[in-house]
């Protein structure tokens, strides 16, 4: 038995893994690695890890089809992506597939670090917190955090992980300020310029969900952060 947090990790360059191998373990992580897609879903399946960090471009599978593959099973599971694509359309694209978090090489592996505790602890937290609580009501919808679903008669959204958890953030400061820097640093574990991007990306979609429902608005506060109205 042991308490150390399980990495897989599907880096297809192998000085680069060896690197993140030896430095997380001096850091009492535990790294599994996989050297392309196809072998990252079957290391996933077998090992079941506590959280993946993802290359985007690898062999046999690229990192947008594995973690694709991924959410379909386990919606929950942390997930960084690694990756030298500059694009802003890359790193939207990579998290509206359901990755937590995208990091840019070069990096830091400090910051790896502390990102890879942060999506783990994101992760724990809103799990023990809202998990076993009954479906909140939200406007016309009722919002599953276990089941990450929005429902509204016969219509079922499902949500991705970090959507339940800025939509259950936005309903517990209903009709108040939801402030940017704190649900920047709650979700993302800082609240730099590519932080707040991400998130203004999971607003958008949220206001999507509830775009046919007129009781329910999700408003922008200039310079200070975001405000869930409900309307009688």
């Amino acid at each position: 038995m042991t308490n150390k947090i399980t990495v897989l990790l599907v880096e297809d360059e192998p000085t680069l893994a060896a690197i993140i191998k030896e430095s997380l373990e001096t850091r009492e992580f535990l790294v599994s690695i996989a050297i392309n897609g196809v072998d990252g879903w079957e290391q996933f399946k077998k090992y079941k890890p506590d959280v993946c960090i993802v290359d985007v471009m690898l062999p046999r599978k690229d990192g947008f089809s594995l973690v694709s593959e991924i959410r379909l099973i386990d919606e929950k599971m942390p997930i960084i992506f690694l990756t030298a694509r500059r694009e802003t359309e890359d790193v939207i694209r990579g998290l509206e597939i359901g990755a937590d978090d995208y990091m840019k090489k070069p990096f830091s592996l400090e910051e790896l670090v502390l990102r890879l505790k942060a999506v783990v602890r994101r992760s724990e937290l809103f799990t023990s917190k809202y998990s076993l609580e009954k479906p909140q009501k939200v406007g016309c919808y009722l919002l599953n955090y276990k089941k990450l679903t929005l429902q509204r008669d016969n219509n079922n959204i499902r949500l991705s992980q970090r959507e339940a958890d800025l939509l259950q953030l936005l309903i517990a400061a209903k009709n108040k300020l939801l402030d940017r820097k704190t649900a920047l640093i709650k979700l993302w574990g800082e609240d730099d310029p590519f932080a707040a991007r991400s998130m203004d990306v999971y607003i958008t979609r949220l206001r999507k969900y509830f775009i046919d429902d007129s009781s329910i608005e999700i408003i922008n506060v200039r310079g200070k952060g975001y405000s869930l109205k409900e309307y009688s």
